[in-house]
């Protein structure tokens, strides 16, 4: 009995050292990502498709007076676009189902400028359903594009334009399942057809579309979705067309301090590390040097070593690859970028197989409250769930890697636990060499996810500095890979 009693009493007593445990519980940063936001990055690479009036004009910007009769794809197979994009390792498509010139790849009812009025399958076909389904078939995440500027609408710049905006938005989000971006692109007024006024129409970018309503109505016909704009909400512009985020990269921004169409590039390049918003870089580039198919280009399409650099400057820092691949006339997407995709997709599969530093050992200067969960070894354990972290006052902390014999490798992948917040400032990492340390790489931001491309080297012992974060790091993966050999033409 009094065995029984003791046994309590021990049971208690643990109950309440738990309950009065001097490790904290990690407490968020202030802004985070939502968890649309964390499956969006997690996707690291996607595809765009410029496909429409233009790609049978041989133009980039439609002016809005194009016959629908000139839309005929000859041989379209949106199944080949949809393979092909899965077998690069992309995880979703966007399509321009409106660009600026107005017309639209599915039979809306609110206009004639359509697929309705085109030859293609006798005026009855319907390619964003056809998008749709493709890519459901390949297991793509699907997106759209939607234009707010349209150059062929006769009310455009007028408020009846916002109503019939909204309405295609709506047919858009309702007729077609789950979407899971919305794309709305920066570009807004200017010269165009008008419904046959042919004049020059400026808008107001700040008030004209009342976006926050729009944005509402988005999201109650697809609580989900991803919406992506200069400002936001979901995701944003990196501030260029070439696929390249700033050296510092943080997701987080002023979002109250953007609004599409006019936001300075530089800011949204690299974020702002007191963002009140957590808002995703999206790199957008094409693989061509138009965004629709040009003949003329077949033979400018980015080499292989354009490609890595591009996924090492988006996905390797800390955003998400968006790859435009436009169809041509046929409906096809041509057999140039295919292959080039092919060459791009082995490259990543052959260069990321191995992480050499997968199960290694690790040692640190500090770990949260002593305890296995927080063990610098969980950041080798190839497990995204897991992580180091430091106590809250220690911000400044190094891990040490002991590899055992020596391996070599030229790529260093770094990641956050970015579901609690973006924190890591500045950091290093060195090598063992001739048994001294020597600085391999260093850095800024890490986030999602750091690519680092280093000198080859060969060693048996690494060391991560965090020099400075915005409060107690949490990493949850040091990862070494040796780059696959090419051979660049």
């Amino acid at each position: 009995m009094e065995i029984k009693k003791l046994l309590i009493i021990i049971f208690i007593a643990g109950i309440l050292l738990a309950c009065n445990s001097t490790t904290p519980e990690i407490i968020p940063m202030a802004v985070v990502p939502s968890s649309q936001q964390l499956a969006y990055q997690e996707m690291e690479m996607i595809g765009f498709i410029h496909f429409s009036i233009n790609t049978f004009t041989d133009k980039e910007w439609g002016y809005g007076d194009e016959s629908p009769e000139l839309f005929n794809p000859g041989n379209l197979d949106v199944e080949q676009w949809a393979k092909t994009a899965h077998d690069a390792g992309m995880k979703q498509l966007i399509l321009t189902a409106k660009h600026h010139d107005g017309f639209c790849l599915w039979p809306s009812e609110y206009t004639e400028h359509s697929v309705k009025n085109s030859p293609w399958k006798n005026g009855q076909g319907d390619l964003v359903r056809e998008f749709v389904d493709a890519c459901h078939k390949y297991g793509l995440k699907v997106g759209l594009y939607l234009s707010p500027w349209d150059r062929n609408h006769k009310n455009y710049g007028k408020p009846e334009y916002i109503n019939y905006y909204r309405n295609q938005l709506t047919e858009l989000l309702t007729n077609y399942g789950e979407i899971s971006e919305i794309w709305f692109d920066g570009a807004n007024g200017g010269d165009g057809y008008y419904g046959g006024a042919n004049e020059i129409r400026k808008i107001d970018r700040k008030t004209y579309y009342n976006w926050d309503s729009t944005f509402k109505l988005v999201k109650r016909l697809q609580p989900d979705i991803i919406i992506f704009s200069d400002a936001g909400p979901g995701c944003r512009w990196i501030g260029n067309e070439h696929g390249i985020a700033g050296e510092t990269n943080w997701s987080t921004i002023k979002g109250d301090s953007l609004f599409i169409g006019a936001s300075k590039q530089a800011y949204l390049n690299t974020g702002d590390s007191e963002g009140t918003d957590w808002i995703v870089g999206e790199c957008d580039v094409s693989i061509r040097p138009g965004w629709f198919y040009h003949q003329t280009q077949d033979d400018q399409v980015k080499s292989l070593h354009d490609l890595i650099n591009i996924y090492y400057g988006s996905v390797g820092r800390n955003g998400l690859l968006l790859l435009n691949i436009p169809p041509d006339q046929r409906g096809l997407i041509h057999e140039n970028d295919v292959q080039r995709l092919k060459e791009f997709s082995a490259f990543l599969k052959s260069s990321f197989d191995e992480n050499v530093a997968s199960d290694k050992n690790a040692s640190a200067s500090n770990y949260r409250g002593n305890l296995d969960l927080y063990h610098p070894n969980k950041m080798l354990d190839e497990d995204k769930n897991t992580y180091w972290a430091t106590d809250d006052d220690i911000l400044k902390s190094s891990v040490e890697i002991d590899l055992g014999e020596p391996a070599q490798f030229d790529l260093i992948v770094l990641s956050e636990f970015i579901a609690l917040g973006q924190r890591v400032t500045s950091f290093t990492v060195e090598a063992v060499h001739d048994d001294h340390w020597h600085i391999i790489a260093k850095g800024t931001t890490i986030g999602y996810k750091r690519i680092l491309k280093v000198q080859k080297t060969k060693t048996n012992k690494l060391r991560l500095n965090i020099l400075d974060a915005k409060s107690c790091p949490l990493i949850t993966s040091f990862e070494l890979f040796e780059e696959a050999v090419i051979n660049i033409q």
